[in-house]
C-alpha cells in the first residue's frame, strides 16, 4: 500500500532500476505527490465527480455536492432530487452514476469497505459492474482512495501524452498500448502512473491528476523533487546495508 512519500521514494527508485528509461523523467517531474484521497462513498463520488473536467471544475463540483447531500450516507443520495443534483454542476450521466453506486451499496452489490482488502482485479471488476463506472474511474479510485500500489489507469488521456513525451515514443499510445508498456513498471505502476502525472504537470504547467473532490493529503508543495527522493532513499540503503544509521 502506498501510505506516504517513504513508499513512493522506494517505488521510485525500484522503476528505475527495471526501467532506466524513467530516470530522464524522474529528473524532469519535479514533486511526485502523494496525493491520497478519501475513501467509502464520499470519495468515490469524488472519482466521478472528475471524470472529464478540470481539477478546479471537479473541486467546485464537489464542493457544492458535499454542501447538498451528505455523501457518507448512500439513502441521502438516492433521496437528492434531480433539481439539487443539477444545481451542483452534474451532468445527466453523473447523476445516473452516483444513484447506481447508492443503489448497489443499498443492495450490497457493492462493498465499499471491503474495496481495500480485496485484490485489485477483483475490486475493479466489483466496481465496473455498477453502470457508469469503467475502468479508468475503479482504478483511479484504488489508486488514490485506498493506496493500492500497483494500478495504472491506462486510459487516462494526460498519462499517454506523458509517456510518449517522457520515453520518446513516436506517438501516444491507446489504452491497451500503454497497458502492455506499464506491465514492466509492476509491481509500482501507482507510482509510475503519479511520477507520469508530475511529469505531465512539469512540461505542459497543467495538473491533471484526477483526484479531486476530497484529497486529504498531497506533497506538490512539501514533498521532495522525484530525483531528491530518489537519491536520498539510494543513500538510506546504501547506509543500512553497510552497517550504519
Amino acid at each position: 500500500m502506498i501510505r506516504d512519500e517513504n513508499d513512493i521514494a522506494a517505488a521510485l527508485v525500484a522503476l528505475e532500476a527495471a526501467d532506466p528509461r524513467l530516470g530522464p523523467v524522474i529528473a524532469r517531474a519535479g514533486t511526485v505527490p502523494l496525493r491520497r484521497s478519501a475513501g467509502g462513498l464520499g470519495g468515490l463520488c469524488a472519482t466521478i465527480v472528475a471524470q472529464q473536467v478540470s481539477r478546479a471544475s471537479a473541486d467546485a463540483i464537489f464542493a457544492r455536492l458535499s454542501a447538498a447531500v451528505d455523501l457518507s450516507d448512500h439513502r441521502a443520495l438516492l433521496a437528492a432530487t434531480d433539481e439539487t443534483l443539477v444545481a451542483a454542476g452534474l451532468s445527466r450521466a453523473k447523476q445516473r452514476t452516483l444513484r447506481a453506486i447508492a443503489a448497489a451499496v443499498a443492495d450490497g452489490r457493492l462493498d465499499l469497505a471491503g474495496l481495500a482488502q480485496a485484490e485489485a482485479g477483483a475490486a475493479i471488476g466489483e466496481m465496473t459492474a455498477v453502470h457508469g463506472i469503467g475502468p479508468w474511474t475503479a482504478e483511479c479510485h484504488l489508486l488514490f482512495a485506498h493506496g493500492h500500489p500497483d494500478v495504472f489507469p491506462a486510459g487516462d488521456l494526460a498519462l499517454q501524452i506523458a509517456v510518449a513525451h517522457g520515453l520518446g515514443l513516436a506517438e501516444r499510445p491507446k489504452e491497451k498500448a500503454l497497458r502492455r508498456e506499464a506491465e514492466r513498471w509492476a509491481p509500482h505502476r501507482a507510482v509510475a502512473a503519479r511520477l507520469f502525472w508530475a511529469y505531465y504537470h512539469a512540461i505542459t504547467n497543467r495538473d491533471a491528476a484526477p483526484a479531486g473532490g476530497s484529497v486529504i493529503s498531497s506533497s506538490r508543495n512539501g514533498g521532495k523533487p522525484a530525483a531528491r527522493a530518489v537519491a536520498a532513499t539510494r543513500k538510506a540503503s546504501q547506509s543500512l546495508g553497510d552497517g550504519t544509521r
